[in-house]
């Protein structure tokens, strides 16, 4: 109830939009979290607790670190959260939707640089002894977003390694290069074309892929490096604009957090 109370507070200070949206996107996730209990899923179950966990971190930052969370970034970041657990877990979004894995590796991608970006910029701001050139302050935004980047496929390699799940999404490829079949050991790439099909042989028996030889989330974790690169670059071009002239490029301040 203090957090309920706490919130319409927050609500009646600053009118923020992004809290209805929270409201309507928490109303969405307890759905679901006693659907999915009703069905006996605990997995699912357990992702739409977590979500319900992230939701409050924003709220978090705003009133422990005394940052303020612009209305628009933090609707992204709840839009986000729930598109990516709820909808793309939960409701496999990730493999029935093309490109949705891509679309939110490109999002993060953005939004962290636009993080990194904030930190830095509030340093140049308020120290007397600190004046950073704008291109060093969108480098160091650029770099920020992609050790994010860098660090969630460790999560994802990491989950799949020991908990052998799929994070890193498999997918079936008809062409491979690799020295591991080069007779000589020469270092030089074999090419394996027009694959059509792929027999895994074990104890238990053979496991036949169809269509090709399965690429086992090589291809999925570049990709997602690539579009974090993207969206990392993007942001970072705009916060450097924005130092140069923070009048004409002000719409950026919709992505970047800022001290009270």
């Amino acid at each position: 109830m203090k957090y309920v109370k706490k919130i319409k507070e927050k609500y009646k200070i600053t009118k923020k939009k992004s809290l209805l949206v929270y409201f309507i996107l928490r109303f969405l996730v307890i759905l679901c979290m006693i659907l999915q209990i009703i069905r006996g899923d605990l997995n699912n179950a357990f992702l739409c607790l977590l979500s319900l966990i992230l939701f409050t971190v924003p709220s978090l930052i705003e009133d422990k670190l005394n940052i303020g969370i612009p209305t628009l970034l933090e609707s992204i970041v709840y839009v986000f959260i729930f598109s990516a657990e709820i909808l793309g877990e939960i409701n496999n979004f990730y493999g029935n939707i093309p490109y949705w894995d891509t679309m939110l590796h490109t999002i993060n991608g953005f939004l962290a640089a636009g993080v990194g970006f904030s930190l830095v910029d509030l340093l140049n701001k308020n120290s007397k002894n600190i004046n950073l050139s704008p291109l060093y302050v969108a480098i160091v935004a650029f770099c920020f977003s992609m050790t994010i980047g860098v660090l969630w496929e460790f999560y994802e390699y990491g989950m799949d390694r020991y908990f052998k799940l799929d994070m890193q999404k498999d997918r079936i490829v008809d062409v491979i290069s690799t020295v591991e079949l080069d007779p000589d050991k020469s270092n030089k790439a074999i090419v394996v074309d027009n694959i059509k099909e792929t027999h895994i042989i074990t104890d238990d028996g053979t496991v036949i892929i169809n269509g090709g030889y399965l690429d086992v989330g090589i291809i999925d974790t570049m990709k997602d490096l690539i579009v974090n690169f993207i969206g990392a670059v993007s942001f970072s071009t705009i916060g450097y604009l924005y130092i140069l002239n923070r009048d004409k490029y002000k719409f950026a301040v919709n992505f970047i957090p800022y001290k009270k």
